[in-house]
């Protein structure tokens, strides 16, 4: 995918390059308008071949947009320009919390029982509330969950894994969703809630037990 740096799609001018993942890249906008910056997700231009993206992308982009919840991620806006196809969501000014993880590795530190307590409370809240609207997150995992400058807990990516791959595969043949961090019948290409109970309770496992995915040890003893 060509870096959009300097380039201005819809009513937003892109600013930096936030990441990149197997589902789609980050960018970081300014919306001069409201006179704000916005995170800006960009899928793939090759799911435009797909003859039932279109609809997807559209129904999964507007039920999301409707959630509202504090631990969930606003999303602002959707459209396409072009192949572009992009969803416009608030900026959180802050760690994933896969970097924070990674970081108190480094050095030697964990979570506390409250601060875990209170992630764990606040995405139980979020998966709680999207659950009773039919909507699953299918790709529950620290790298999808942030924290604000205050310490809240977000929730981001809501909808991606669907929108990208409705089916068992992407378009690329990869599986929707990220391996590790999925339900054995997620894996199997099954659907439901449970995708996202295994998510949260891998996810929080790496800061109960003191490891991450990748193996890295936070605590000793």
């Amino acid at each position: 995918m060509t870096n959009l740096v300097g380039q201005t799609i819809g009513k937003y001018r892109i600013v930096a390059r936030l990441g990149r993942g197997g589902m789609a890249e980050v960018y970081k906008g300014y919306q001069p308008g409201l006179d704000r910056y916005v995170a800006i997700k960009v899928l793939p231009s090759h799911l435009a071949d797909d003859e039932d993206f279109i609809g997807r992308f559209e129904r999964e982009a507007t039920a999301v947009a409707h959630l509202r919840h504090p631990n969930i991620v606003q999303v602002y806006d959707f459209d396409v320009e072009g192949d572009l196809y992009y969803m416009v969501m608030e900026f959180i000014e802050g760690p994933t919390l896969k970097t924070e993880l990674k970081e108190r590795s480094i050095k030697g530190q964990i979570f506390s029982l409250s601060e875990t307590t209170r992630i764990i409370t606040a995405l139980a809240s979020a998966i709680d509330y999207a659950h009773s609207r039919g909507m699953v997150h299918r790709d529950l995992k620290p790298a999808n969950i942030m924290f604000t400058a205050e310490g809240q807990v977000v929730l981001t990516d809501f909808g991606i894994a669907r929108i990208v791959g409705a089916t068992r595969y992407t378009m690329t043949g990869a599986i929707s969703g990220t391996p590790a961090y999925m339900s054995p019948e997620q894996g199997q290409g099954e659907r439901g809630g449970w995708n996202n109970l295994a998510g949260e309770g891998l996810s929080d496992g790496e800061h109960l037990d003191g490891f991450s995915g990748q193996g890295q040890a936070l605590w000793r003893g």
